[in-house]
């Protein structure tokens, strides 16, 4: 199977693609809704115009600690221009596959690319690609936000205008002569995005950016996370909030005890799963003949009672059958809410005992 991102010629989207080479993909632009068809290339054929290869290509990497295996034969790879979620519980090993990725460890098997630069033969050249947030961000705390960040701009050869731009823009602007050994948690991790982001890296990778934030800090994150990614950046991010990591991600990767265990987006491991929407539906006055008009709907898992609301879990595509049965049964309907399966189950089904 090859991966590949093609820009759509009309308005230059990125759309990502994957196939056996020499397989023909009619494809649609999701943007401006351009139509062509595109032949999947072989080995010899990555440089054909319009096609990328795989920003972050990890295959078969394992590493062993006192002959325990912290990730054992993991493979995934991070197109170009997406935001790819890496997922896991303490101990999965997320932490060791990131440090591999960084050549900061070195793996006893596999190999991983970097923009086709193998990470391990290649670390040097490889690692001017990637701007780096460590979940235990450091600075020099003698230094103030803006001193720190000159001289990280120094190292990576970066605009030294940036960095009072990207203090703004994170808010901390006000901080001033403040130094950063006196800074919050939250503000250290703030610059620390700041470092990251220092010279527009073509690749990121964040490991718990969100850690220690406030709501404010989460939402700017976020929204700095999202207008990289508007620029062309591929991110790679690592986080125990899964709500975050959902609305922002285009696909995660889920390891649990040093194995990888699913890598689609949110929807396609809901509909692997089987997973359900559940509706929860309030009418003015409840029935047995409403309920059973549910009940027998097929598709229908779960239909239960409370007060004067029906909470029901069934088929996505039921929901309106649903609502047509409690209408024809005498059922007044005076509120309704659904909720979609989220990536907390999917985390919980994937990784539980």
């Amino acid at each position: 199977m090859v991966t590949q991102v093609v820009k759509c010629p009309a308005c230059k989207t990125t759309i990502p693609i994957a196939g056996e080479p020499g397989e023909k993909i009619q494809l649609i632009c999701p943007q401006c809704q351009t139509k062509g068809r595109f032949t999947i290339p072989g080995e010899k054929a990555g440089e054909t115009t319009g096609v990328q290869t795989a920003a972050i290509d990890v295959k078969n990497l394992t590493k062993t600690y006192n002959h325990t295996p912290a990730v054992n034969n993991v493979s995934f790879c991070v197109n170009k221009g997406e935001i790819f979620g890496f997922l896991g519980p303490n101990g999965a090993g997320k932490t060791t596959t990131i440090k591999a990725m960084l050549d900061l460890i070195h793996p006893d098997a596999g190999t991983i690319t970097i923009n086709s630069i193998d990470v391990q033969k290649q670390g040097k050249a490889a690692k001017k690609l990637v701007g780096y947030m460590p979940e235990k961000v450091a600075f020099y705390d003698n230094l103030t936000a803006l001193q720190n960040l000159c001289f990280y701009a120094e190292i990576k050869h970066a605009p030294k205008q940036e960095c009072t731009q990207l203090i703004n823009e994170l808010g901390l602007g006000d901080t001033g002569k403040k130094r950063v050994g006196k800074f919050s948690k939250g503000m250290v991790q703030r610059l620390g995005m700041a470092r990251a982001i220092l010279g527009s890296p073509p690749i990121l990778i964040l490991d718990e950016p969100s850690g220690g934030l406030d709501p404010r800090g989460v939402v700017l994150i976020r929204d700095k996370i999202i207008e990289m990614k508007n620029k062309g950046t591929t991110v790679f991010v690592s986080s125990h909030i899964l709500s975050e990591i959902q609305e922002i991600c285009d696909r995660v990767g889920i390891i649990n005890k040093g194995v990888l265990v699913a890598q689609d987006s949110v929807e396609g491991l809901s509909k692997k799963l089987n997973l359900k929407p559940q509706m929860s539906i309030t009418v003015d006055k409840l029935s047995s003949a409403i309920e059973d008009a549910v009940k027998k709907l097929p598709g229908v898992e779960r239909v239960e009672s409370k007060g004067n609301t029906l909470d029901i879990l069934c088929d996505g595509a039921m929901k309106a059958k649903v609502i047509l049965a409690i209408t024809n049964a005498g059922g007044n309907i005076q509120n309704l809410q659904t909720k979609e399966p989220s990536l907390e189950e999917v985390f919980m089904r994937y990784t539980e005992a």
